[in-house]
């Protein structure tokens, strides 16, 4: 079976990242309201040359797992999942974010929920975990929306500009 590489969505287009992206990714992704929900290999700022280097890196990826979020031919934002190794890869963490003019619209939900049976139809994944900082309860509201479950908090687990808080870990299970 072919994986498909374009996922369709009401409002967007889950696609491969293009080269052509890099100017349009780094004015989303320079912004730090995403950057501070995110890991530290997010840089901020957020460069063109910063996104020249993730277009060269996501190329390199395994078909169907990494996206663009294309809206109207443009990439506003990303969103991927990334097979978990050792004795957890019966899983794959599943990541996303969307740029600040597109907040609020669904496209993170329906994108989460898509990808999400994405990964399920066409990978042999038994779970899916998402992690969310607890500041960021819209991202939780986006993974419950989407399917997924709170299944841990880990308290006082991560750190992000100097402030230590919590991660809530989110799971979503194969059915059947």
């Amino acid at each position: 079976m072919t994986i498909p590489t374009e996922i369709r969505l009401t409002q967007a287009l889950l696609r491969p990242w293009r080269s052509s992206d890099a100017e349009s990714l780094a004015a989303h992704a320079d912004d730090r309201e995403i950057w501070r929900n995110m890991r530290d290999r997010f840089p901020h700022p957020y460069t063109l040359k910063d996104a020249k280097e993730w277009l060269a890196f996501a190329a390199t990826l395994p078909p169907g797992t990494n996206f663009a979020i294309d809206v109207g031919g443009s990439a506003i934002g990303g969103i991927s999942f990334e097979p978990l190794g050792d004795v957890f890869r019966v899983g794959a963490e599943v990541g996303y974010w969307v740029g600040r003019p597109y907040w609020g619209r669904g496209i993170a939900t329906e994108g989460v929920r898509a990808l999400s049976d994405h990964a399920f139809r066409h990978f042999d994944f038994l779970r899916l975990q998402a992690s969310v900082f607890s500041w960021n309860p819209v991202s939780a509201r986006v993974l419950e929306k989407a399917g997924y479950t709170r299944e841990a908090i880990n308290r006082r687990a991560m750190i992000k500009e100097g402030e230590v808080g919590d991660r809530w870990l989110y799971v979503r299970l194969r059915s059947g």
